[in-house]
C-alpha cells in the first residue's frame, strides 16, 4: 500500500443526507412516513423536511375560500400532530425538522419542494387510493423521477 492510501482514514458521518424530505397529507401511510424519516433524520444528523402539498383543485376560484380554508386547516393539523409528537419525544429523539406547504398537484408540489429544498432523500407513503394502481401513484412517479432516492412506507 502506498502512504496516500493509508492516510486515507475512515470517514464519520459525513456521507449521509443532510435533508430529508417527507410529504404529509394526513392519511396513515403519510403519518407512518413522517416516523420512519424522523428516525432516519434523527440517525444520520439530517434536517427533516416535512412537507405538505396543499391542492389547487380545478375550479377551485369558483368555490371560494372554503377549499383554502380547509387546506390551510388540514395543515395546521398537520403541524399541531408533529409538535405534539415531538414534544412527546424531546430528549429522547431529538430530530430537526421544519414544515413547508406548497400549492398544487402532489407529485409537482413534492417535486418543487425536494428540488427548493436540495434534497438529498424523498420518504413517502404508500398511496391508499385504489385508482393508482393503474394509473401510476406520487411514489411511483417520484421513484421514475430518478432524481432522488425515494423510500416508500407502506
Amino acid at each position: 500500500m502506498t502512504e496516500q492510501q493509508h492516510s486515507q482514514g475512515f470517514e464519520r458521518g459525513t456521507d449521509g443526507p443532510k435533508v430529508i424530505v417527507v410529504g404529509v397529507d394526513g392519511s396513515d401511510s403519510s403519518l407512518r412516513a413522517a416516523a420512519y424519516a424522523g428516525g432516519l433524520a434523527r440517525r444520520q444528523h439530517a434536517l427533516l423536511a416535512v412537507v405538505y402539498v396543499q391542492p389547487m383543485l380545478a375550479g377551485g376560484a369558483a368555490l371560494g375560500a372554503p377549499v383554502a380554508d380547509t387546506t390551510d386547516a388540514i395543515a395546521e393539523d398537520l403541524v399541531a400532530q408533529i409538535r405534539h409528537a415531538t414534544e412527546q419525544t424531546r430528549g429522547i429523539f431529538d430530530v430537526r425538522w421544519e414544515f413547508h406547504t406548497f400549492r398544487g398537484d402532489p407529485y409537482n408540489g413534492l417535486v418543487k419542494a425536494a428540488d427548493d429544498l436540495k434534497a438529498d432523500a424523498v420518504v413517502v407513503g404508500a398511496s391508499e387510493q385504489a385508482g393508482h394502481r393503474i394509473i401510476g401513484s406520487v411514489a411511483v412517479r417520484l421513484v421514475k423521477a430518478g432524481r432522488w432516492p425515494v423510500t416508500v412506507v407502506p
